[in-house]
């Protein structure tokens, strides 16, 4: 192919690079590989964006594998090889559902509870770096818009103020 006709291409595959999708892509690309740097320097160098995938939608109180698989929008089986990393991690536990013999429900160990007090003060510097990057103004523009766009989304069960 000459140079005169990959051009047109270009032009017409620009939308690919810059749409919406691709730059929330690529920003959430960057935040989470800082979090999991973060993570490292912390003492957490095993942690992966798999295992906060499914530690972002464990409920303090403890979820069943079913619900935590229909949060993450993966197949149980696939929770459960996840589960199974990070109960050897120590961060998780799985015990008899009080209400349903049957069900199985995954909690935080108290391992798992200091992962996540670090996990989020991870998350909270990386959310100072980006806010001194692009600015306070733009930051809160941005989140605001966000989170407008976002709507609802039922992750985690937290508790009132």
């Amino acid at each position: 192919m000459n140079a005169k006709a990959s051009k047109p291409r270009a032009a017409a595959d620009a939308w690919r690079l810059g749409n919406a999708g691709r730059v929330l892509g690529n920003a959430v690309t960057r935040f989470e590989s800082r979090v999991l740097e973060l993570m490292a320097t912390a003492g957490h160098a095993d942690t992966r964006l798999s295992h906060v995938n499914l530690t972002r939608h464990l409920d303090l109180e403890g979820t069943r594998i079913t619900e935590l698989a229909r949060r993450a929008r993966m197949t149980n089986a696939a929770m459960t090889e996840l589960i199974d990393q990070c109960e050897a991690m120590g961060l998780v536990v799985r015990e008899p559902d009080p209400n349903d013999k049957r069900a199985r429900t995954v909690r935080f160990t108290e391992g798992g509870r200091e992962w996540l007090r670090a996990f989020g003060q991870a998350v909270k510097k990386a959310e100072r770096e980006l806010i001194k990057e692009i600015g306070e103004d733009a930051a809160d523009v941005l989140l605001q818009g966000l989170a407008r766009y976002a709507g609802t989304v039922e992750s985690i069960r937290v508790a009132g103020p």
